[in-house]
């Protein structure tokens, strides 16, 4: 029996791993009806259904995810092997997919872009902002962002930035109006603005001292997983807020916000650029970390 096309296959395996037809679409810059034909087509010259579908939901068969399993690495190869073909060429072109959460986005990557881009107009950059952890191989990214403490042991990972700070502030009305805490431990009885992600999972805060660790889970009048209504409740006197202090820099230094307990908010490393020691890095994510390295010699 002839193979099926690479494309079918490729189709197949972006489907599976999202769990989606749209979704699959949209990483991955095709129309979902032509993903869908090619899934169709692929099942039909197989004679075995791969997908099952509903209105909600797409998941893979017994026989479709054998295939996925198998199907991943060999197209991993491939990819490999088409970067070298590249590189042998010495250019530096083809797709590179990010995935981090939106504080990594907006605080450490966004500044990098544009230069990067620039350097390595060839490369087609996609970055997916996602709060949740994800399995960056099986999502199809080259690589994904997240802090040192939320690496897998089987991951390399490369630093993407130089250390950070949490803050805790509010507004002059709220500490007017409900005092200024001077102990972590003060903020469970005053009204907080707390961060919520999409899972359910609303993580308490963390603060740090002479070596002693204190968490405290404080309730109050807002909860969401919005940062931009986050800083602006606190700006409008809703509560206590504890962020990344580069969120808040500029209303601390103007004033609308007052920065509490510096003492307990001590640095941490920033976050990491991490992806599989199993497989070679293709050449724009190479190239990418290269970019990074090069400009920590210069900072």
């Amino acid at each position: 029996m002839k193979g099926p096309p690479l494309a079918e296959l490729q189709a197949f395996a972006w489907v599976a791993a999202h769990r989606s037809f749209r979704r699959a679409a949209a990483m991955n810059g095709v129309s979902a009806s032509g993903l869908s034909q090619a899934v169709r087509s692929l099942e039909d010259r197989l004679g075995v259904r791969l997908l099952n579908r509903t209105t909600r939901s797409v998941a893979p068969t017994d026989a479709g995810l054998r295939l996925l399993d198998r199907l991943t690495p060999a197209l991993g190869e491939i990819g490999d092997a088409l970067d070298q073909v590249l590189e042998s060429q010495g250019a530096v072109a083809g797709p590179l997919r990010i995935n981090a959460p939106e504080p990594a986005v907006e605080l450490t990557l966004a500044p990098l872009i544009g230069d990067f881009l620039k350097a390595y107009p060839q490369v087609r950059l996609e970055i997916a902002s996602e709060p949740g952890f994800v399995d960056i191989v099986r999502d199809g990214f080259d690589a994904g962002v997240r802090w040192e403490e939320s690496l897998a042991l089987d991951m390399v990972a490369v630093p993407l930035g130089g250390r950070q700070e949490y803050a805790l502030v509010a507004s002059p009305e709220v500490i007017a109006r409900d005092g200024l805490p001077q102990h972590p431990e003060d903020l469970l009885g005053r009204p907080c603005i707390r961060l919520k992600f999409p899972s359910g999972y609303v993580p308490a805060w963390e603060f740090e001292r002479d070596g002693r660790v204190l968490k405290v889970a404080p309730e109050g009048p807002l909860t969401t997983n919005s940062i931009a209504l986050q800083l602006q409740a606190a700006l409008d006197g809703v509560g206590y807020l504890a962020t990344f202090e580069a969120y808040v820099r500029a209303p601390i230094a103007e004033r609308r916000l007052v920065r509490l307990l510096k003492d307990w908010t001590p640095s941490f490393p920033g976050p990491m650029l991490y992806y599989p020691s199993s497989r070679q890095a293709p050449r724009p994510l190479r190239a990418f970390i290269d970019f990074l390295r090069a400009r920590r010699e210069k900072a």
